[in-house]
């Protein structure tokens, strides 16, 4: 089979059969795309249910006893890609992102939501960045549709820095976490993907039109299903899949307890990518999903660019640790902080008294005394040594002078 018949019947498979059927994944790597589209439009060697399913989509498309179908489907497609100003891919291109046939290990046959979990038979794409090379370094940025200040704050800021840094913030488009991620990341100069759970045609949710027409000049838009589709419930869980296969980690900002945003985080540790997690108020609601996740193992708690980089990136790419605001007194090795304890504020005390009370030699106070006086931590008097009265912040200033 040419790679153009492969790519033809994969097309016509991404029409007739709803993304991510496990079914038909097994059957196209068997006897590869053109046989399993045979099958399928023939009946034999299916089950009755994926028969039923291709034979009403044929009869909607009026496809059904056409001679040809894969050139019939591909053509119409292409027509409807050159309308649209959108393109088609699939894994016979080249720009085919190799991180997606991952999802072929995501599939749990028990479990409903996560049977129908295989890689896209193909792509509508909108926008100008190449698929492979923009996911290459790629971080999903998720979370709750009903996002509080604190979520939007920090999905602005994650989309914003991963840009900064060179890395492509992946999301859904939805209202909320979605849609800030994105314009952080185009604010921040970089590349973002919205991956859509409906046709490329349609701006949906309806209030993020303009961020979406934006997304498909200086990103790119993304969906598995062709022009026309409608967004279900189904189909985002679906579609959630995609976000978490084709980055290398997915960070979740808020999300409820039933958050669809878990599913997402969900698929992302069964391929084994990172899952990273934003903690929130304990008694926010919208965080209540975050700290479900939270205990889950191998999950990664994060609050900075730097620690999501540390996690996706490279050897080496490490997070600066947070440390607290220097103080004067750091500066001191331990015996000299330990006779510093040791002073009294208010009340000068001797040399042998100090020693005393800090379980040192004297001739240990006696030696760093007179250095802490020159630093201006004490001051001397006739009877001894008492703290300064100059404060802390000006000690530190006056020593670094």
């Amino acid at each position: 089979m040419s790679p153009d018949e492969e790519r033809a019947a994969r097309m016509a498979l991404g029409m007739l059969v709803e993304p991510g059927s496990r079914e038909l994944g097994i059957l196209v790597r068997s006897v590869g795309a053109q046989e399993a589209l045979v099958r399928v439009i023939g009946g034999f060697g299916i089950s009755t249910g994926l028969a039923g399913a291709v034979q009403a989509r044929m009869r909607k498309a009026g496809v059904d006893g056409d001679a040809d179908v894969a050139a019939t489907l591909a053509g119409r497609m292409g027509e409807f890609a050159e309308r649209l100003g959108a393109r088609i891919v699939t894994a016979a291109d080249e720009e085919w992102p190799p991180a997606l046939d991952d999802l072929v290990r995501a599939s749990r046959p028990g479990n409903i939501l996560r049977r129908d979990t295989d890689p896209p038979m193909c792509l509508w794409l909108r926008g100008p960045l190449r698929l492979g090379e923009t996911l290459e370094r790629s971080v999903a940025v998720v979370g709750a549709r009903a996002v509080t200040g604190y979520g939007a704050f920090v999905a602005s800021e994650f989309g914003y820095g991963l840009a900064e840094c060179g890395w492509t913030v992946v999301s859904g488009g939805a209202l909320g976490v979605d849609v800030t991620a994105h314009r952080g990341a185009l604010a921040g100069g970089g590349a973002t993907v919205a991956v859509l759970a409906c046709g490329i045609d349609k701006a949906y949710p309806a209030a993020n039109a303009a961020a979406l027409e934006q997304i498909g000049v200086e990103g790119l838009l993304l969906t598995e299903w062709p022009p026309g589709t409608q967004p279900h419930k189904t189909r985002f869980l679906t579609r959630n899949r995609v976000i978490a296969g084709a980055t290398r980690g997915t960070v979740m900002v808020e999300a409820g307890s039933r958050s669809g945003a878990r599913s997402t985080l969900g698929y992302a540790r069964l391929l084994q990518r990172s899952a990273m997690v934003v903690p929130g108020p304990i008694n926010s609601p919208m965080s209540v999903g975050c700290h479900i996740e939270l205990r889950q193992p191998g999950t990664v708690l994060v609050t900075r660019v730097e620690e999501i980089v540390e996690e996706v990136g490279s050897v080496g790419e490490l997070a600066t640790p947070i440390q607290g605001a220097g103080r004067p007194e750091d500066t001191l090795d331990p015996l000299q902080a330990r006779i510093l304890d040791a002073v009294r504020p208010r009340r000068a005390t001797t040399a042998e008294q100090i020693a005393a009370t800090a379980g040192v030699s004297g001739r240990d106070a006696r030696r760093n005394l007179p250095l802490l006086e020159e630093l201006g931590f004490v001051v001397s008097a006739p009877d001894g040594y008492r703290l300064s009265n100059v404060p802390r912040a000006a000690i530190g200033e006056e020593g670094e002078r």
